[in-house]
């Protein structure tokens, strides 16, 4: 019995170190599978950069104000003008223009426009008036660029005071308008 108790314990000696052994092998097997790699890409594309360029001054044109009431002459971006208060506009208008830019990029891209915000002082000798109210065609604060370039007009307000001296107004600096991408 001695024996048969023996090799009963060798046996499971032998099993437990076969179980150990296999149990080891099989975590192994897991813990491997347990882990698994996939690759990606990076890319990047890189537009053209947007541009700006100007065409044409602004130009009001010719005008005339009373003695005793000021007034406005507004010019559209189509370069149509009015006038409000005293101001009055001659038959001979003189060049009447609104500013011109040729905006240039990617095709089909959309673009922000952000006209001058504060006032344009123009001026001849000491007197000045101001130019205010910037609007812009395309309207509104959005263009795109259909071709790959867009022509932006940029009218404005002027302001004239009554007997505002006779002279050619002209901005000591450019105003600026600005386009970048949506």
């Amino acid at each position: 019995m001695y024996i048969l108790s023996c090799i009963k314990i060798q046996t499971m000696k032998s099993t437990a170190i076969f179980c150990t052994l296999t149990l080891g092998l099989i975590s192994l097997g897991i813990s491997a599978r347990a882990q698994e790699t996939a690759s990606a890409t990076a890319t990047a594309t890189i537009v053209t950069p947007i541009a700006i360029t100007k065409d044409v001054d602004m130009n009001f044109g010719i005008l005339s104000v009373q003695s005793t009431t000021g007034g406005t002459v507004v010019l559209t971006p189509a370069g149509v003008r009015s006038a409000t208060g005293g101001v009055t506009l001659p038959a001979d208008n003189g060049t009447v223009t609104a500013a011109s830019f040729t905006v240039t990029g990617v095709a089909g891209y959309g673009y922000t426009i952000t006209l001058p915000s504060s006032a344009l002082t123009i001026t001849s000798g000491s007197n000045t008036m101001t130019v205010t109210n910037f609007t812009s065609d395309p309207s509104g604060a959005n263009g795109t660029l259909t071709g790959g370039t867009e022509t932006l007009n940029v009218g404005a307000t002027l302001n004239v005071s009554a007997a505002q001296p006779a002279g050619t107004y002209v901005s000591g600096t450019p105003f600026n308008v600005t386009v970048n991408y949506n």
